[in-house]
């Protein structure tokens, strides 16, 4: 009967210890989305910077004090600009 208890306590943590490293994935890929959506929204209200249509002006204006950060992280992605596919290998782990 011992044993039976054992096992059980083997696969319980077993199944806890997978459990954890799937968390910690997902919040790394949840973190590495949420990056990119923030370059999505940037490239969008500041589209202008790098030739594409933007939205008006008043509404740029207006989000300006709350895109410092997304302003500075633009242009600390042009120097890895080279390669974004690399970057995107290296996150999910893929290869």
């Amino acid at each position: 009967m011992s044993w039976i208890k054992w096992i059980g306590r083997q696969v319980r943590e077993a199944y806890q210890v997978s459990d954890k490293v799937a968390r910690g994935k997902a919040v790394e890929t949840l973190e590495v989305e949420l990056g990119e959506m923030e370059n999505v929204f940037s490239l969008l209200v500041l589209g202008a910077f790098v030739g594409l249509p933007s939205p008006p002006m008043q509404i740029s204006l207006d989000l300006m004090p709350h895109m410092e950060r997304e302003l500075i992280k633009m242009t600390q992605e042009v120097d890895t600009a080279v390669t974004p596919i690399s970057r995107l290998f290296s996150t999910f782990d893929i290869g």
